[in-house]
């Protein structure tokens, strides 16, 4: 089993985020969303540089996600609203940096008896897929879905699994398994308040989840 990719988002505090950068996470997420306890104002006084950080929006214009590329220094763009396939392209052909192209993330909310997404129209402007829990507050419910519905998914794109992952979940993901599963997102679990991640916390969950993959290969 290949190395999963850890992405912690929520981040907003500049200590904290040097804190959390330590630990090596692949990617970092700034949220992007005045509807969210953990957003982000301005520009933090310190932003990663040993991760990849990445803007979370919710139902953005085009505009406002460039301006936040630039602001922030963006590498992943995470969409968490209702964005539509077209919509994806057109941040992508906007989005860039220095003539790199930003990577698109589109998160896509799972509620129990409700259809499975339909995510075969994002394929090609996305990089990653992100499957969440569904709540009114787009994310950072703290709850979990139930994992097996992701058996329905047999899209082409890699996928992040969200959703009330926290301390506790690492028995449970030593039983999830999925072809295309590329990693995990962590958020509210870790958090001692919003925006304020548990270092320590964090740490010792990526160590237990680094020896539980590296046991599987």
């Amino acid at each position: 089993m290949k190395r999963l990719l850890i992405k912690v988002c929520g981040m907003r505090e500049p200590d904290n985020i040097r804190r959390v950068e330590a630990l090596r996470p692949d990617y970092m997420g700034f949220i992007c969303w005045t509807g969210s306890r953990r957003n982000v104002t301005g520009r933090p006084d310190y932003l990663p540089v040993a991760c990849r950080r990445t803007g979370v929006f919710v139902d953005p214009s085009p505009t406002e996600v460039a301006e936040r590329v630039e602001q922030l220094g963006l590498d992943a763009v995470q969409l968490h609203g209702h964005e539509t396939p077209e919509f994806c392209r057109t941040v992508k052909q906007i989005c860039g940096r220095d003539g790199q192209a930003v990577e698109l993330v589109k998160a896509f909310s799972i509620a129990p008896d409700a259809p499975f997404p339909v995510t075969a129209d994002y394929e090609t402007a996305c990089a990653y897929f992100l499957f969440d829990t569904s709540c009114p507050t787009a994310g950072g419910s703290g709850r979990t879905f139930d994992w097996d519905v992701l058996t329905a998914y047999d899209g082409r794109r890699p996928f992040f699994l969200s959703g009330g992952i926290g301390p506790d979940s690492i028995e449970a993901l030593r039983h999830f398994d999925h072809p295309r599963w590329a990693g995990v997102d962590l958020n509210s679990r870790f958090e001692i308040s919003p925006a304020l991640k548990d270092a320590e916390a964090l740490s010792r969950f990526i160590k237990a989840l680094k020896e539980q993959t590296d046991g599987k290969q």
